[in-house]
């Protein structure tokens, strides 16, 4: 008897989970496992795999491309490499003494990059770490890269949950990546080698993702980056909103959090996106406030009737930060006084709008007002 919610009853549910799809032609679902999984995506790519002609007991060879479409694959994705390379850096050292290493792939799962402690002496990560090897789920079955390329969501994947009996020493999560414009470029994978399940590795390939994505947007030329959010969340961090705008308000990059506070950029635009079909109001004073050094967020308005916060950034300052130009604590002084302003001086009031404490806003308020 195994005793539910260890190790060894995650390992039988899924081997129950494998026979009911794979070898009885069933659902997983008519099984005692549909607690387990939250979602059939595991399902969907086993019976893709299944409709391919592929086998579990099928032998995965690890095959590397063409050499002319591996020239055209390191070129297309150099953008991407280079921007994703600090935070496959980061993740080496989060990731040190967990036996995970990371991996960058392209929109069709052919590795580009690999970074993080990989066990060179150990076959089975050499084989899935050299550039150019296809990682697809039509090469290599079910994987949290074949998986995060095909339903464009974080997945993990625990062992005996991948397709082919080959790939069942593996544990992994992955995330999608998705460019300035909207569209999957690739995605990251975290993987491990008969390691201990770490299921939070999701959310931890799923953040690195979004730092990602917005050093993508910021590789796009622009003269104005605008940082967005909510009002009360302060403006800063990878959680913002990033929209880059040319010269003349046209939309030049976003990121995902971006596409997400604002309807008009999901999903992917067909065609320039002007901030004028954005904004209700006009779009050229956040030019000029950048040119008069004015550091405080304002509000924003949209055509939806939402409001957001807004810091604008000249080009330059976005790509080394929030705190670049202007410290977090100065953004976050000039976001209370407008919200103290806002209330007309009421400070419980802006206190509540906030989400934090009086004493938070008479502290703040305390400490030395934001420059320029």
């Amino acid at each position: 008897m195994t005793v539910p919610g260890t190790g060894a009853d995650r390992l039988l549910q899924i081997e129950r989970a494998r026979q009911a799809v794979m070898l009885e032609g069933r659902s997983m679902t008519d099984m005692l496992v549909q607690g387990w999984y939250e979602s059939a995506w595991i399902e969907r790519s086993w019976r893709r795999c299944l409709a391919n002609g592929q086998r579990p007991q099928d032998r995965v060879s690890f095959e590397v491309v063409g050499e002319a479409h591996m020239r055209r694959t390191a070129e297309a994705n150099r953008t991407l490499v280079g921007a994703a390379r600090p935070v496959l850096e980061q993740l080496g050292r989060a990731i040190a003494s967990t036996r995970y290493f990371a991996i960058l792939t392209n929109e069709e799962g052919v590795v580009i990059d690999a970074h993080g402690p990989i066990d060179r002496g150990d076959r089975r990560a050499t084989l899935i770490t050299r550039v150019g090897v296809d990682l697809s789920e039509r090469s290599v079955g079910t994987t949290s890269i074949g998986a995060a390329l095909a339903e464009l969501q974080p997945v993990w994947l625990h062992r005996g949950e991948h397709f082919f009996q080959d790939t069942g020493c593996y544990s992994c999560a992955g995330a999608p990546l998705f460019g300035p414009d909207g569209r999957c470029v690739g995605m990251l994978d975290l993987t491990g080698i008969d390691a201990a399940e770490r299921p939070e590795l999701k959310h931890l390939v799923a953040q690195s993702a979004r730092s990602i994505e917005n050093a993508l947007a910021l590789t796009r030329p622009h003269r104005l980056v605008l940082r967005l959010n909510w009002p009360g969340r302060l403006l800063g961090d990878e959680d913002d909103g990033l929209l880059c705008l040319d010269g003349d308000g046209w939309v030049t990059g976003s990121n995902g959090a971006a596409r997400q506070m604002i309807a008009a950029l999901a999903p992917a635009p067909q065609g320039p996106v002007h901030c004028s079909e954005l904004f209700a109001q006009p779009w050229e004073p956040l030019f000029d406030r950048v040119a008069q050094g004015e550091q405080a967020p304002l509000d924003l308005a949209l055509w939806s009737g939402l409001r957001l916060t807004c810091l604008a950034q000249p080009a330059g300052d976005a790509r080394a930060g929030a705190a670049a130009r202007l410290p977090l604590r100065d953004v976050e002084i000039a976001l209370i006084r407008k919200a103290v302003g806002d209330a007309r001086g009421n400070v419980a009031e802006a206190a509540r709008a906030l989400g934090i404490s009086r004493a938070t806003v008479y502290r703040k308020l305390a400490q030395k007002a934001p420059r320029g």
